[in-house]
């Protein structure tokens, strides 16, 4: 019976024992259920915050290329420099948590992010938690970063975010445009391609979703939900690095040592209509975004073109069976209504044929042919070649020019450029037709848009015809008269003469309205302009230059021109046959020569000769066998020993640079426009694959 007793004891004590543990719960959950606070902890507060968190995910922004690949925008790591300032971080006084000495972080950081050693004293000096270090300390870079690591500085963090980066700096900045951060943080683009394809660059957005607490951490064990963004497509533009170099280097020089309002100079390839290069000043740097002006002078410019236009109004003449270049005509004055209408030397060339007209770039002529056609002829063919009408180049903020004339006065002031305006992208496109046989072609600017992801190609830009809009019998006889312009010697178009490719061309002078009608009278108050192809018989290239108020010689601008020129027909091979026998050479297979043998006899020809490794043969060459090269080209001579020795690079010009490189099979950086004036690798030092050249140019 004892034994009995002391198990319904035991059993008594354990019912007992749950009774009671029943009841504290009881009372927990009633605690809980009623009280404001539980632990320190406010469950009203918690309850509301223990919800669903929705975080967007940016998409990558798509990067931009020229026509080879080449970057021109893409995003990177960027940083932002805090400071704790807090003593409460630090636990342990051996690792300190916050900054500590304050003089000394200003004075170490402040060369790192180019800000003065007081600015950044007044800043740590804040009574706060923590402070970022700005401006300077915003969006740097990796590099900057890691140097600011390797000083070890207690209490310096880095904020990690992205940032538009544009590798070139102001090389074709209003084509490529910039893009910046709006108030949520994202990227926008705000001018050029970036602007008018900023949605097919933004990508799609993703977002996550989790379960977060009263303190807005995510609840472990509680999975969460993604939605991965889509990244942005890729743009690759029609530009072609070198002949943006080119002209970007001649507009810069231009710029720096003559004043004048606005220059534009663009390339277009005459065979597809793709813009390969166009440089403007002012420009800007979109890392800076230094910029003054919003407008791209190559779609958004409007001005009177000047004598440019005789190009089309001769065509019109022509077009309309009222054109007999032999004709003569009194030049010097004509009176049009109640105006009288002066040839620019006020006086003309007496009498003298239409087609003479053409080369003076005689006003009277044009207004002569003008006023035989009449207002809806001219009018009709102005508008059949693109003017008046915005092209539909993928560009932000293109204009259409003004194509309106009624009265005589205005007619014959719209047969010679003035009273109507154009734009620089219209004047390309009409000069296609002179390319192509009369047809005319759409200019373009993007070459390809690919999917990063998948790599799939998903528009393609190509030549677009927009019809034959000329006769071929006009078209040979205005590039003929064109000729004329440039190599008769009659006007300074001479000096647009190139010295290895023969262009034809046309020059414009227009005066410049002034704000209160009429048009203003100063020495240099006018837009000069010329519109050329070369080379001659079958034109590959066109170009387009104007410039509003250069004070100075015209003869400068035009010099480099021709000099640009000259850069593109030797870089894209274009030497025609007149002088092969004095200036041009074609270059043999000296694979298995002996080197040191073949360099003399190049040198010999006037060829600059690198021989790159110390063998006796030559087993690659550069230029290849058959190509066409010009006195002073530089050729490179490959041995079988891949010893290769740096040489000389000073005063080597953009191209040889990059030629020189993607030969030898290094990566280079090239930062300014121009000639070589320094590098980070010496003459004579070994070269490895894993190099990078980093020159310096300058014109």
């Amino acid at each position: 019976m004892k034994k009995n007793n002391k198990v319904i004891e035991i059993n008594n004590i354990l019912l007992i024992a749950f009774i009671v543990l029943f009841l504290a719960i009881i009372i927990k959950l009633s605690y809980v259920n009623i009280a404001k606070y539980v632990d320190g902890i406010d469950i009203e507060e918690f309850a509301l915050n223990r919800n669903t968190a929705k975080e967007v995910l940016y998409a990558d922004r798509g990067s931009i290329y020229d026509v080879s690949g080449e970057v021109l925008a893409e995003n990177v790591n960027s940083y932002t420099v805090i400071a704790f300032l807090s003593s409460t971080r630090t636990t342990d006084l051996d690792n300190p948590q916050h900054v500590v000495d304050k003089k000394m972080t200003a004075e170490k950081l402040a060369p790192l992010i180019n800000m003065t050693e007081e600015s950044i004293l007044n800043l740590l000096n804040y009574s706060g938690y923590q402070v970022e270090l700005g401006p300077g300390g915003r969006g740097i870079t990796e590099l900057t970063k890691s140097k600011i690591e390797e000083l070890d500085l207690p209490g310096i963090s880095f904020i990690a975010s992205t940032k538009r980066y544009y590798q070139m700096d102001n090389f074709a900045s209003y084509l490529v445009g910039y893009a910046k951060k709006n108030d949520d943080g994202k990227l926008v683009g705000e001018l050029g391609i970036e602007e008018y394809f900023n949605d097919e660059l933004t990508g799609i957005d993703g977002n996550t979703e989790y379960q977060k607490d009263i303190y807005g951490y995510q609840i472990p064990n509680i999975p969460s939900v993604t939605n991965a963004p889509v990244s942005g497509k890729d743009i690759y533009l029609t530009i072609d690095n070198n002949i943006q170099m080119f002209v970007e280097s001649a507009v810069k020089q231009l710029s720096n040592n003559y004043d004048m309002s606005w220059m534009t100079f663009s390339v277009m390839d005459a065979k597809t209509g793709a813009i390969v290069a166009s440089a403007s000043n002012p420009s800007f740097n979109p890392n800076k975004l230094d910029i003054t002006e919003y407008l791209n002078p190559l779609v958004s410019y409007q001005y009177e073109p000047g004598s440019t236009m005789k190009i089309y109004s001769f065509m019109a003449a022509m077009e309309n069976g009222i054109y007999n270049g032999s004709d003569t005509y009194e030049s010097g004055t004509i009176e049009v209504a109640d105006s009288v209408i002066k040839d620019f030397n006020n006086v003309g060339w007496g009498t003298i044929t239409y087609d003479e007209g053409f080369s003076y770039s005689s006003n009277v002529a044009a207004t002569k042919l003008a006023l035989a056609l009449g207002n809806e002829k001219l009018s009709s063919f102005y508008k059949l070649l693109g003017f008046g009408a915005k092209t539909g180049i993928t560009l932000p903020k293109e204009e259409d020019g003004y194509i309106k004339f009624t009265y005589q006065t205005e007619l014959a002031t719209a047969a010679f450029g003035q009273g109507i305006t154009t734009t620089p992208i219209q004047n390309l496109q009409a000069l296609t037709t002179l390319a192509n046989d009369g047809v005319m072609l759409k200019p373009y600017i993007v070459d390809k848009i690919v999917d990063p992801e998948t790599g799939d190609v998903v528009y393609d830009g190509k030549r677009t015809e927009v019809g034959k809009v000329v006769s071929s019998s006009t078209i040979n006889k205005m590039k003929d008269m064109m000729y004329d312009v440039v190599y008769s010697g009659k006007t300074d178009a001479s000096s647009f003469k190139p010295s290895n490719v023969t262009m034809i061309g046309k020059t414009g002078t227009a005066q410049i309205a002034a704000p209160g009608g009429g048009y203003l009278t100063g020495t240099y108050d006018y837009i000069r302009s010329f519109a050329g192809l070369f080379p001659y018989e079958d034109p590959q290239y066109i170009i387009y230059v104007s410039v509003k108020q250069f004070i100075g010689p015209f003869s400068n601008v035009s010099k480099r021109v021709a000099k640009v020129v000259e850069e593109i027909a030797k870089y894209k091979n274009i030497i025609e046959t007149e002088d092969e026998e004095t200036n041009v050479i074609t270059l043999d297979n000296y694979l298995n020569d002996n080197a040191s043998i073949t360099k003399d006899n190049l040198t010999s020809l006037g060829l600059d000769v690198y021989v790159l490794g110390t063998g006796e043969k030559v087993v690659n060459q550069y230029p290849l066998y058959g190509n066409r090269v010009t006195k002073d080209t530089k050729i490179f001579l490959v041995t079988e020993k891949e010893d290769y020795l740096m040489p000389d690079i000073k005063g080597w010009s953009t191209n040889e640079v990059i030629s020189f490189c993607n030969f030898i099979g290094i990566d280079y950086k090239l930062a300014g426009y121009g000639k070589v004036v320094s590098s980070n690798i010496e003459e004579n030092t070994l070269i490895s694959k894993d190099m990078v050249l980093e020159v310096k140019l300058d014109p």
